[in-house]
């Protein structure tokens, strides 16, 4: 390889890897890792360590090759903490191969099968009066609301859990971290 072409070689490198902090720049850190807007749910996810469980719970449900899909998607992923408050032993026994019907309809009450930034739900809240439903992937309705300018999720249960870092841009969609599970009723 000549000096020249050599040059031109490091350059793309420069270019190419400034380009990847520059997507991320613009993305809000979540579990310690960069987000990339140019990857998709799962290829950040993986890098999350607030997602582990999360991870793990869709693996075992069969979710990757959907949630590495097209989309969009707006996905309310609940952190470790949020998993880990759920009753003793519950994560345990969704994860058993047996119980993937009921893991999968759980996940996919935390799907929409939209791009919804918090302006856009904040918006829907604000002209339907303070409330709004939201019909997820999985069937559930999901009542969003606003309280102190933080995005509220009530559950089929009457679980609330809040957003607590909103606009994780994917390349097919949007990560929205939440604290709590959100449950089908």
């Amino acid at each position: 390889m000549g000096k020249l072409t050599a040059g031109i070689f490091a350059g793309f490198l420069a270019v190419t890897a400034l380009s990847g902090a520059a997507l991320a720049k613009d993305n809000p850190m979540v579990g310690g890792a960069p987000m990339y807007a140019n990857k998709n749910i799962i290829e950040n996810a993986v890098n999350s360590k607030d997602h582990t469980t999360l991870v793990a719970a869709v693996k075992a449900a069969g979710l990757v090759e959907t949630l590495q899909g097209k989309g969009p998607f707006t996905v309310f992923a609940p952190t470790n903490e949020a998993f880990a408050a759920l009753p003793k032993g519950t994560v345990e026994t969704l994860l058993k191969p047996e119980n993937k019907a009921t893991l999968t309809k759980v996940l996919t009450c935390h799907v929409v099968a939209a791009d919804a930034l918090s302006a856009t739900i904040a918006k829907m809240i604000k002209d339907d009066g303070g409330a709004h439903k939201v019909k997820t992937v999985g069937g559930c309705v999901l009542t969003v609301s606003e309280k102190g300018g933080k995005i509220a999720i009530k559950d089929e249960k009457g679980n609330v859990a809040h957003v607590t870092i909103a606009d994780v841009r994917q390349s097919n969609g949007v990560i929205h971290v939440i604290d709590k599970v959100l449950l089908p009723k």
